[in-house]
């Protein structure tokens, strides 16, 4: 006992950069004897099967699970250790190798699939149970060498996981939203910008100007899937577009919503508007303080931002694109996984729309390539289920109102008796434009034209 080398790795269906090696059983049962405490104790000595041998976990249907970057894979225990992933029925010999599968399907990118860290089993992972085992059946074993190499892969998981386990209604109460994750930067005025592909990008380029226009590439042209579902309310286009018709500056503003882990759906219920100028940054930190307790003391969470593009295309500069990596991150490093934040951006007054409708473009950033780790992050376009609202809420027409009494005396306020084309005032077009967003109560056309005639009366 004890002379015999380790077998050979056994050949896996899929991936496996990470394939465990498999015990005999005479060596598994050596790990367990005081003779046995020694070179054979390091992180891939311990198996599935020693787990399963010992009582540790237990065969069966769907017991094992994988949960990255919003989609969820669930694996059968076989009885010899193995994995069976339900889907496809494909056999896995070890947990590294079926994470790598899966991952790849989502990120074609990923190197390694980290299986102890990512697969679960019964909704714990699988390092804790390797853990237990170590406690267990070697009490005095360095526990160093059962976290070998498995730092990284914690840290991975933090980022790319779906792993909180309280109510999604509790964590939108008990989670204060951070709002300086995104910032008010001042951008450039608005002039005709002819969008570029993203595959001309190449490698970032210092001298590149960052307020490049870069067209949305689809999930499925990078072989990617859409990772989570949007729903957006009517009211919340109703009032970003209101509030992006009213200037000829740059605005921004947040989204609030919840995001639920089960569902993997994104649910978009609120727009706050910043009243502030995006170069006003004294008046910044009070605006967002006011939006962050809106959004708290409606139990609501921060799920995205917009911002308009005047009167150029509703597409995302190279700063954008930046700037929406930046919220992607930090919203996601600011709860227990995964959740997504939406960027939007609005075109109202480009002469390039389809008819009066301004043009509304939901989007998110796929991190660039582990090999291309210079390059630009992708653009890709969101698809989006818009939810016509039954009536249009007082919170929304007193926001309208808010608006219209910051933008009074503003030099930049939108002239809405002068002409946006020879047929159409610029009146018409924001009616024409918001009647696009109109709730199921029809009375709202009555309401929204006291707003209109507060617009008139500003010049």
């Amino acid at each position: 006992m004890g002379s015999e080398p380790p077998l050979s790795p056994q050949v896996v269906e899929e991936g496996g950069e990470e394939e465990e090696e498999e015990l005999s059983g005479g060596e598994e049962s050596d790990l367990r004897t005081p003779s046995g405490r020694g070179s054979l104790l390091t992180r891939r000595g311990i198996t599935l099967r020693v787990l399963l041998k010992d009582g540790l976990v237990e065969p069966g249907d769907g017991v094992l699970s994988i949960h990255y970057l919003g989609k969820k894979f669930v694996g059968d225990l076989l009885n010899d250790g193995k994995i069976r992933w339900v889907e496809t029925g494909q056999i896995f010999n070890s947990p590294s190798a079926w994470a790598t599968h899966c991952k790849r399907l989502v990120n074609p990118a990923k190197k390694s699939g980290c299986g102890w860290a990512s697969v679960r089993y019964r909704g714990q992972k699988l390092v804790q149970y390797k853990t237990s085992w170590l406690h267990k059946y070697q009490p005095s074993a360095d526990m160093s060498l059962v976290s070998e190499g498995e730092d990284d892969e914690m840290g991975d998981e933090e980022e790319e996981e779906g792993k909180t386990t309280v109510s999604t209604d509790d964590k939108n109460r008990k989670n204060k939203p951070e709002l300086h994750d995104i910032s008010l930067v001042p951008r450039r005025g608005d002039r005709e910008r002819i969008p570029v592909r993203y595959c001309t990008l190449g490698t970032r380029d210092a001298a590149r100007d960052p307020h490049t226009l870069v067209e949305l590439s689809a999930f499925s042209a990078i072989n990617r899937f859409q990772p989570f579902n949007v729903a957006v309310s009517s009211n919340v286009l109703l009032l970003m577009d209101f509030h992006c018709h009213l200037t000829t500056s740059e605005v921004v503003g947040y989204l609030g919503g919840r995001w639920d882990t089960n569902t993997q759906l994104l649910t978009v219920l609120r727009a706050f508007p910043c009243r502030t100028r995006l170069a006003d940054r004294d008046s910044a930190s009070a605006v967002e303080e006011e939006i962050c307790q809106n959004l708290f003391m409606r139990g609501l969470s921060l799920v995205g931002w917009y911002h308009s593009h005047p009167r150029g295309p509703a597409l995302p500069s190279l700063q954008d694109i930046d700037s929406q990596m930046d919220h992607q991150l930090r919203l996601q490093g600011s709860s227990n996984g995964f959740q997504p934040c939406l960027g939007i951006i609005c075109g109202p007054y480009y002469h390039g729309n389809q008819g009066v409708a301004s043009t509304i473009t939901p989007f998110w950033v796929v991190p660039p390539p582990e090999q291309r780790p210079n390059d630009y992050g992708i653009p890709v376009a969101v698809e989006v289920t818009y939810v016509q609202d039954n009536f249009l809420t007082s919170d929304v027409l007193n926001e309208m109102m808010l608006l219209v009494d910051f933008y009074r005396a503003a030099p930049d306020l939108v002239q809405f008796h002068q002409f946006w084309c020879p047929d159409t005032t610029m009146m018409d077009k924001i009616k024409g434009s918001l009647s696009g967003h109109a709730p199921k109560d029809q009375a709202y056309s009555q309401i929204l034209e006291h707003v209109y005639n507060q617009l008139i009366n500003t010049h």
